[in-house]
């Protein structure tokens, strides 16, 4: 005959089976027992959720990688760009992402798309562009001040890309190219200085010996002589030029004193 106390039991080892939770390694779990919560999360492991007294809410602490969509900023310097970043971010404390705010994804999303806008509306367009390091350690620093209270903590803030109005790029672009210019000249003339230092310190050498000059000259028409061309040198002695300027000085001097 079937005994009528074992319906009980029956029911009370389902109840006990069903109250079983497994929670993974990166889990815990806020409980609310008649409407309050208990004092520490449970996990990871097997725990126990006994329902409807018990409320269970599982929390991830894996850290979550948010990405904010594009943002219209205006910079300090009045130009538009667009911008758009990542987030990661992680749950430290469970209860407080459970109690604190409603959706503590969406809550933080809204927080990153505020922070991204106020932040870079606060700098310069060349400074968005040349120090995104800096800019990504305030990012972090801000968005960590307002998820602090939700048990929140931000790991990392990441701007991905800035785009910039093509007359904005053209700007840019003739902007770089005059800075190319101006290195450019300032270049030849730091080659031109160091030209006529050399050529100085040449010319005395070649003052301390007359001979140097008709060496170099000589020089000179081998090299022409070696390329195949059609020039015709007529090749003059150096000290024909000095003995004409001798002549024409004793020819003025004698005309002054006729």
């Amino acid at each position: 005959m079937f005994d009528i106390w074992i319906i009980p039991v029956i029911v009370v080892a389902v109840y006990l089976i069903s109250s079983i939770k497994i929670l993974a390694e990166y889990e815990r779990a806020v409980i609310f027992r008649l409407g309050r919560v208990l004092g520490t999360p449970k996990g990871p492991g097997v725990i126990f959720v006994f329902v409807p007294i018990d409320r269970m809410v599982r929390i991830s602490l894996r850290i979550e990688a948010m990405e904010v969509p594009p943002q219209d900023i205006i910079t300090k310097d009045n130009v538009t760009v667009k911008v758009n970043a990542v987030v990661y971010f992680k749950v430290v404390e469970p209860t407080k992402a459970v109690l604190e705010v409603a959706n503590y994804l969406y809550a933080s999303s809204q927080v990153a798309q505020t922070t991204l806008r106020s932040v870079l509306g606060e700098v310069e367009l060349d400074t968005l562009l040349g120090q995104r390091e800096k800019l990504n350690i305030r990012l972090q620093s801000v968005l960590d001040m307002h998820t602090g209270p939700w048990g929140i903590k931000v790991t990392l803030v990441e701007v991905k890309q800035v785009d910039l109005p093509d007359q904005m790029i053209r700007a840019i672009a003739r902007q770089a190219e005059a800075e190319r210019e101006r290195r450019a000249k300032i270049i030849h003339a730091d080659g031109e200085y160091e030209a006529s230092k050399k050529l100085a310190m040449a010319a005395e050498a070649i003052q301390m010996q007359p001979a140097a000059i008709q060496l170099r000259y000589l020089q000179t028409l081998v090299e022409i002589g070696a390329e195949k061309n059609t020039t015709v040198v007529f090749p003059l002695p150096i000290d024909i030029f000095s003995s004409l300027g001798r002549a024409l000085e004793n020819l003025g001097s004698l005309k002054r004193e006729g």
